[in-house]
């Protein structure tokens, strides 16, 4: 197939894709973005949202349309297109998994070295803005101490996101 055919079927499929958007709910289009996250050997990308995870040939042109728009890269940092998390959700996992008793004790007091790399990881301007923020639902985010990490993560990036006033990016 050539650069030309590629295109166009790629054109073709945005243009169903656009028309298809304007009928579906705010929830469907949030879905949409993130995908089903099923996907093929091609990996994540518009190419596993266009063609899913049907075998064979097919997943060479969804591997050829994921490297033509740029969309698996884009996808795995933000966790969109079928990719999962966003990178930045698994760096607060990981930081929370690592870090567990002092993000607790940093939390509870609302300052603290795990509060500030919290805010780093989250791109937060403030982090003593998201030290009151997290220590105000200290409750929530560790309601009891076999709370499981995922929960707590959860917990942390539901806060963050909640108050537009914190200007985390990746709340």
């Amino acid at each position: 197939m050539t650069i030309r055919a590629l295109a166009a079927a790629a054109a073709v499929l945005l243009t169903s894709a656009a028309s298809a958007a304007e009928s579906k709910t705010a929830s469907d289009i949030e879905k949409g973005l993130k995908g089903a996250g099923a996907y093929g050997t091609a990996g994540c990308g518009l190419g596993s949202m266009a063609f899913g995870s049907q075998p064979g040939g097919i997943q060479i042109i969804a591997a050829t349309t994921n490297a033509l728009f740029g969309t698996q890269t884009f996808g795995i940092t933000t966790g969109t297109s079928n990719c999962g998390p966003g990178l930045f959700a698994m760096g607060t996992k990981s930081f929370v998994e690592a870090n567990r008793e002092a993000v607790a004790k940093d939390v509870s007091r609302g300052q603290g070295e795990a509060i500030g790399a919290l805010a780093v990881i989250n791109r937060c301007p403030d982090a003593r803005a998201v030290g009151a923020a997290l220590q105000r639902n200290f409750a929530a985010i560790f309601p009891s101490e076999q709370a499981s990490s995922d929960e707590v993560t959860k917990a942390i990036l539901e806060t963050l996101r909640a108050d537009p006033a914190l200007g985390c990016a990746n709340g």
